[in-house]
């Protein structure tokens, strides 16, 4: 039917433009270009793409599901913006679920992942750059959990990454390289155990990098007043 036909591909297009429009959004919510408490208005969105509000409010849906965006009635979408206790609450839940989320990857990763860990933490640590560092500790950690099966798992691990990437950058501001040192020996450990197959100290050594992270956090009030830092 050729109505039909052009109905579907339009659909497809619009959904090829709402995919361009979440991962230029994404990325720049999780680059700190937009940050919590901002508005994203779909009208600018739309026009920085030349399109219509339709693919726009399509990728918002699909960064509100990854917790990325939030939509508040007669205010639109915007970052989310959290305070202390939250952010204390998000990291106690990532203290439990990652550790769960590494042991069921453990069994699934093979040698090429072990080599890409290897080269991310190598560059870690040759890195002084904090918004690289920030990427590649979150590829080095997303790369363990990889080898998940279970997807509620893994997409609930990647939701509460999303919502504390702001407040890691702005910790790592705040104490700047100092105590770098510090996460790449834990991360040494958590590869140790990851290439030996070691669930129990995978685990434990995972669950105290984010703790030891938790409780740095909250020594710095500042992280939490919003705004760029």
């Amino acid at each position: 039917m050729p109505g039909q036909t052009k109905q579907m591909a339009g659909g497809d297009q619009n959904g090829a433009v709402s995919q361009r429009v979440a991962g230029y959004l994404r990325e720049a919510i999780l680059s700190g270009e937009i940050v919590p408490g901002e508005r994203i208005r779909q009208e600018d969105v739309a026009a920085r793409f030349g399109t219509s509000r339709l693919p726009v409010r399509e990728a918002l849906r699909i960064l509100e599901a990854e917790g990325l965006t939030e939509h508040h009635m007669h205010k639109g979408a915007r970052v989310p913006r959290l305070d202390r206790h939250e952010v204390d609450v998000i990291y106690q839940m990532r203290e439990r679920l990652e550790p769960l989320a590494l042991a069921e990857s453990l069994p699934h990763l093979g040698e090429e992942q072990f080599r890409r860990l290897e080269d991310i933490q190598a560059r870690i640590e040759a890195n002084t750059d904090i918004a690289e560092f920030l990427a590649l500790d979150r590829e080095f950690h997303l790369l363990t959990y990889a080898g998940c099966p279970i997807e509620h798992l893994s997409s609930m691990v990647v939701r509460l990454w999303n919502s504390t990437q702001h407040y890691r950058r702005t910790f790592m501001n705040l104490s700047g390289p100092a105590r770098r040192w510090v996460v790449n020996a834990e991360h040494r450990l958590i590869l140790d155990a990851v290439e030996r197959r070691d669930a129990v100290d995978a685990e434990r050594y995972l669950s105290g990098h984010i703790r030891r992270t938790r409780i740095e956090l909250s020594r710095h009030p500042e992280a939490f007043e919003g705004g760029r830092v």
